[in-house]
């Protein structure tokens, strides 16, 4: 007797399904995938419609009526031996030994989490999307000078830079916020105050500014080890990259490198986090546990990635990596005042000693750093007062009487 071989593909691939009468029903069909690849009768939907696999919900699924009649017989859907049927079905199959032989080059086990991972693929990015970055040569050393000197590069630093950007993708950081913050020799924990960021943020709106970029140092026993960046370092810049939301957005670093007399120079690189790296991060594929025993230098994946022609889970970091050049300007602020959350606390004594220090320059140039106008925020309005004091330092004209009162008074106090 004639039988009919039907195939049918569903999430788990194409398989195959033989019917002893070639003149069978949707019902007779239906108890054969039952009983050949054990998806019960009452789980099914067929369809003749491919798209039947592409549906999402339970509701989308009930759209496709067209083999919903248990009498019909296939051939009046024009459903012949050889011909293919799409199968949908809830919950899970019990697949029993032997009896199942999935088909298809992936077989049962491919789910679609397994083929997004196939074409995953990480390689070198050429061009970031920041042309340059420039540093004002102040902020700049005001950073290196406390790491290098205070600190002598024995544990990390960090802190967020802020600036301008231009149409052409170049970065100008104007200045750095350095949140509070523990450093070890391999790791920076940020410990970051909400209120106090939005100081800083309404202090840079008022600049004409917004958050660049983030800049870290790595410790002297660092220098050691055979890495650009560590694999912590690259979560941590590629979480504040993603953050950040800036497309031209820089990872700066600052590093103590021998020279060729044996002495030591202080270094910076500029990088950005490369579109695949922000991608996988944000979409969790990064493992961010138990990682103590790896390599520095790479980074372990939750799933397979591509790189090259390989399968890996573990990355190596410089594929994460942009550079970006950098240069230097002198920016339209100071940075002489004593800078927040280091060893020693900053006070209204220090805006005391900055106002004797600088009797004879115009006040809008007194407070023209950011390191006074962030202690300064701590005390005035955040909505109204702080982005005018700002305002007025970035066009440099002069600071209304009663806030010019109000600051002397409140540097005298001390």
């Amino acid at each position: 007797m004639a039988k009919l071989m039907i195939r049918v593909r569903s999430r788990d691939g194409l398989e195959r399904v033989t019917i002893d009468t070639p003149h069978a029903t949707i019902a007779q069909l239906k108890s054969e995938i039952e009983a050949q690849l054990r998806v019960p009768v009452q789980s099914q939907t067929l369809s003749a419609n491919q798209n039947l696999l592409l549906a999402k919900t339970l509701d989308d699924i009930a759209r496709f009526t067209d083999m919903s009649n248990p009498h019909a017989p296939l051939s009046s859907l024009n459903i012949a031996h050889g011909s293919i049927v799409y199968l949908a079905y809830d919950g899970e199959r019990t697949v029993a030994g032997p009896a199942f032989h999935p088909a298809g080059s992936f077989g049962r086990k491919m789910t679609m989490d397994d083929l997004i991972a196939k074409q995953m693929r990480v390689s070198r990015q050429e061009d970031p999307h920041c042309e340059l970055v420039s540093f004002d040569r102040d902020a700049a050393n005001a950073f290196q000078h406390y790491v290098n000197e205070t600190l002598a590069f024995a544990v990390k630093r960090g802190g967020f830079m802020y600036g301008t950007v231009s149409p052409e993708g170049k970065v100008e950081v104007d200045f750095i916020y350095e949140p509070p913050q523990q450093g070890t020799e391999d790791k920076l924990l940020l410990l970051r105050d909400p209120d106090e960021e939005k100081i800083v943020d309404a202090i840079a709106i008022g600049l004409g500014m917004r958050k660049v970029g983030f800049i870290f140092t790595q410790s002297v026993t660092q220098d050691k080890k055979d890495y650009t960046m560590s694999n912590s370092e690259v979560l941590q810049a590629a979480e504040l990259h993603g953050e950040g939301e800036l497309k031209e957005w820089v990872t700066a670093m600052v590093k103590l490198e021998v020279n060729e007399d044996g002495g030591a120079d202080v270094h910076f690189e500029a990088f950005q986090m490369s579109d695949i790296c922000i991608r996988l991060f944000k979409e969790g594929w990064f493992e961010t546990e138990g990682t103590e025993d790896l390599d520095p230098k790479l980074s372990r994946m939750k799933k397979d990635v591509v790189v090259g022609v390989k399968d890996t889970k573990e990355v190596d970091n410089d594929f994460f990596l942009v550079v970006v050049k950098i240069a230097d300007h002198q920016g339209p602020l100071s940075s002489a005042f004593p800078i927040e959350n280091r060893n020693v606390p900053v006070t209204m004594r220090a805006l005391k000693n900055h106002f004797d220090r600088t009797k004879s320059v115009p006040f809008v140039k007194r407070i023209s750093d950011f390191h006074l106008m962030l202690l300064l925020g701590r005390f005035l309005d955040i909505n109204a007062d702080v982005p005018a004091l700002a305002e007025c330092v970035q066009t440099q004209t002069p600071v209304p009487e009663g806030y010019q009162l109000l600051i002397e008074s409140m540097a005298s106090a001390s």
